[in-house]
């Protein structure tokens, strides 16, 4: 979080004061560091080093559109998982050749989308997305560059629920369904077989399963080898953890030397998938206390934020480090509680943390990824601003609705 710090008391996204983006657009709204993010593209891109690589920016973790125009700017592809991620990738910025589709619910007309745009790849989920993308490849006279995606049954050591490559998982295929739909794309004249795909989970903090799993892919594509059918790329996927409290995620250069190992022994393009990794420290969550309130067992405060602005405290029971804009010596314990009707809206619970009054502002930290993106109107609150600071300077990259315009699609 270098980004974000402390100068002569008042928390600065680089070399912007929080309080003064606070006074322009308002509370609460997400700030973000171009330049946290163009460092993460940048570092992670180097620690690959000569291995052949592709590195496509997982659009879910922050769909805004000056945000991954940053990234397309910087030479970095993106990984869309719907129609609406795609059209958002092309507006940005990204080419078509450095974007990948991934999705276990592919639509067929996604498929045809992705087809006329002529994209990197078509990551397929499952025998029957094969059958129905190669028929529609041969109708539209256009061909579909595929992988499949293998479930490697690995063990990120992560959340159950975002855990995404055990036997029970929804995605994917075991491998020996992967040999065989294999051997159907190529005796398919509208499929051409491009790579071997797997996602086991995010935030993982450890290298060893992307080690197991990318073991396991080269395992298959040599496999492949011997049967005649040739792998361009190996898509290992995303889910390197970041730091949110004392969680130690390994380095990129540990990260690229685990997979290096594997990529030795057969030397293809890597292509991942990272979403968290650039963009989660690249942001925080600004909001102003409404109110302190004290009852015999606990001190609550409360902000303008709330559980639709940030859902990984209430899905996760995940942590975020909170922390007042205006610095204080003081602590106290609390919980930080948002507006919603729900007893789960919460950013903390029994927090020591530096005291704030009502009225003054609190960060929320790592939240450039993954909220934003899940934010939602829950109780008709507005989708708040987002802000991008560049330097000294900032902007507003998507406004505040008004009620007019929330309503503005309902008859």
């Amino acid at each position: 979080m270098t980004y974000f710090a402390y100068h002569s008391g008042i928390r600065h996204c680089e070399n912007v004061p929080l309080s003064e983006i606070a006074e322009a657009v308002g509370t609460p709204f997400y700030v973000y560091s171009k330049q946290a993010l163009l460092d993460a593209y940048r570092e992670l891109d180097a620690a690959l080093g000569d291995m052949d690589h592709l590195i496509c920016y997982a659009i879910k973790a922050n769909p805004n559109l000056a945000v991954n125009r940053v990234l397309a700017e910087a030479g970095c592809g993106a990984e869309v998982v719907s129609g609406g991620e795609l059209f958002r990738a092309l507006k940005a910025g990204y080419p078509p050749e450095r974007i990948v589709f991934d999705g276990n619910a592919k639509t067929v007309e996604e498929l045809r989308y992705a087809l006329e745009q002529c994209i990197y790849a078509i990551n397929v989920d499952s025998e029957n997305e094969l059958r129905v993308l190669a028929d529609l490849a041969q109708g539209m006279q256009r061909p579909a560059r595929v992988a499949l995606r293998v479930n490697p049954d690995v063990n990120p050591n992560t959340h159950p629920k975002i855990s995404t490559g055990l036997k029970k998982s929804k995605f994917g295929v075991d491998p020996e369904t992967a040999l065989r739909c294999y051997e159907l794309a190529r005796d398919h004249e509208a499929v051409q077989i491009a790579g071997i795909h797997a996602h086991i989970g995010s935030q993982i903090l450890e290298v060893e399963p992307f080690a197991e799993a990318m073991e396991k892919l080269v395992d298959i594509a040599l496999e492949l080898r011997k049967r005649g059918v040739e792998i361009q790329y190996i898509d290992i996927g995303g889910g390197l953890g970041i730091q949110y409290d004392d969680d130690r995620p390994p380095s990129y250069e540990a990260y690229a030397a685990a997979l290096r190992e594997q990529w030795e022994r057969f030397p293809a393009c890597i292509v991942l998938e990272p979403g968290r990794t650039l963009a989660g420290n690249m942001g925080n969550l600004v909001a102003k206390t409404l109110y302190v309130k004290k009852t015999p067992e606990k001190r609550f405060v409360v902000i303008d934020a709330a559980m639709n602005d940030l859902w990984r405290p209430t899905m996760y029971d995940s942590y975020h480090r909170i922390l007042p804009v205006n610095e204080t010596g003081e602590t106290f314990v609390a919980d930080v509680v948002g507006g919603v009707c729900e007893s789960g809206d919460f950013m903390a619970r029994d927090r020591e943390m530096g005291v704030v009054y009502e009225g003054d502002l609190i960060a929320i930290e790592s939240a450039g990824a993954y909220a934003a993106s899940m934010s939602s109107e829950y109780n008709s609150r507005p989708l708040i601003p987002e802000v991008l600071v560049d330097g000294s300077s900032f902007r507003v990259v998507r406004r505040r609705p008004t009620y007019d315009e929330m309503v503005s699609l309902e008859t």
